[in-house]
């Protein structure tokens, strides 16, 4: 089996709109409300979360960033600290990982215009002490997707990041980075191109996964297309083979071209068959779909979800197959997707009224199940979903 390496419009007529509305409002009867809603901040738009034990009291915090300034939400109460205020930085993503091997969480930022990624080092006493600020990379320009994990198998994470905008040294592309040896010191961070020109039309985010079972992680991206992609050549869903030296340009092979708004993908085995198939959202458009392996035949998870933006695929109810879960922007709910194991999903609706650009995947209460964490953009707030499924 492949070894996985991923880590975390148009009108519709009366006749599909009404029995799929009916099949949500039937999934809240059938329990689903259980999913208990905590709010961890409430106030300006928030585009991006994250969670780890930041304060190293076992407890999960999160650091999110709304109205410019990234905050630190201290659990179980959520007092906000502020860490980048002076900056006035707004963040489109984030992500965590121990970047100077100290034994704590970092966090990593990205603007997506003009360019910029960051990281900020963790203290000893993170709700007294300053966090530093250290660049990462100021060349790549509309930054959407930031993600961890080990691209070149040293079983350190590394940092992808895509490159969205058509302008800049690294237009149209995707990109990794190494840790400096001296990451404290370090100016910035050796950036490889491993998608060079080849990935247009606005990407969004990536996946990371063993595709072609090499035992090599391979990338995947979405690019949404629409009015903003001027030279419209969005809309696809692609993945990059990657090469023995990971370090040179990866192998560009196309899923699917017709995809409007697509936005986010990640590769998993969705049908038990030991081949790794790819689960994708078009957030800038409507629906959530599967491809499987190895010809890519789309199957439909949910048609007609309206501005599915974020996506974790992981199992959720503990059944051994990989499920799926989003926040729907535009129709501002959250939804789990639920894997019979042979690749058929049944939608479950948890939450309305919420609106996300970014979904997370964690165990926030220590109950030893995975809950979701996300963050609101239009809904102005953070929230954790308790999953009742253990």
């Amino acid at each position: 089996m492949p070894t996985s390496y991923w880590v975390n419009a148009r009108r519709l007529s009366p006749m599909i709109i009404i029995p799929v509305c009916l099949s949500w409002l039937g999934a809240m009867a059938n329990g689903e409300s259980a999913w208990k809603v905590h709010q961890a901040y409430q106030g300006e738009h928030c585009n991006t979360v994250v969670a780890a034990d930041f304060t190293g009291d076992g407890l999960v915090d999160l650091i999110c960033n709304s109205g410019n300034v990234t905050r630190l939400l201290v659990a179980p109460d959520w007092d906000a600290v502020e860490l980048e205020a002076e900056r006035k930085l707004g963040l489109i993503h984030s992500e965590t990982m121990d970047v100077d091997g100290d034994g704590d969480p970092d966090f990593i930022g990205a603007r997506y215009q003009p360019g910029l990624i960051f990281w900020l080092e963790c203290p000893q006493q993170p709700l007294k002490e300053r966090w530093r600020f250290h660049l990462i990379d100021d060349q790549v320009i509309g930054i959407h997707g930031l993600l961890t994990g080990d691209v070149n198998l040293d079983r350190r994470p590394n940092l992808l990041a895509n490159s969205a905008q058509p302008i800049g040294p690294f237009a149209n592309s995707l990109v990794w980075y190494s840790t400096p040896a001296n990451v404290r010191q370090a100016p910035s961070w050796p950036r490889h191109v491993l998608a060079r020109g080849d990935a247009p039309g606005l990407s969004h985010y990536l996946g990371l996964g063993d595709v072609d079972g090499d035992g090599r992680p391979d990338a995947a991206s979405g690019a949404k297309g629409g009015p903003m992609d001027k030279e419209g050549l969005g809309n696809w869903f692609c993945w990059w083979q990657a090469p023995p030296d990971p370090t040179g340009v990866w192998k560009k092979h196309v899923i699917s071209r017709d995809q409007p708004g697509a936005t986010n993908i990640h590769p998993a085995d969705l049908n038990g068959d030991g081949q790794t198939d790819f689960l994708a959202s078009r957030g800038h458009g409507r629906g959530v779909v599967w491809f499987e392996a190895p010809d890519w035949k789309e199957h439909t998870i949910h048609p007609t979800i309206h501005g599915p933006h974020c996506l974790v695929v992981i199992d959720l109810d503990g059944d051994g197959d990989q499920d799926a879960a989003t926040c729907a922007k535009d129709d501002r709910q959250v939804a789990w997707f639920e894997n019979d194991g042979a690749g058929a999903f049944t939608t479950h609706v948890i939450a309305r009224d919420q609106a996300a650009y970014d979904i997370r995947a964690v165990d926030m209460d220590g109950d030893g199940d995975t809950d979701l964490v996300i963050a609101g953009q239009a809904s102005k707030n953070v929230v954790w979903c308790e999953n009742p499924l253990k």
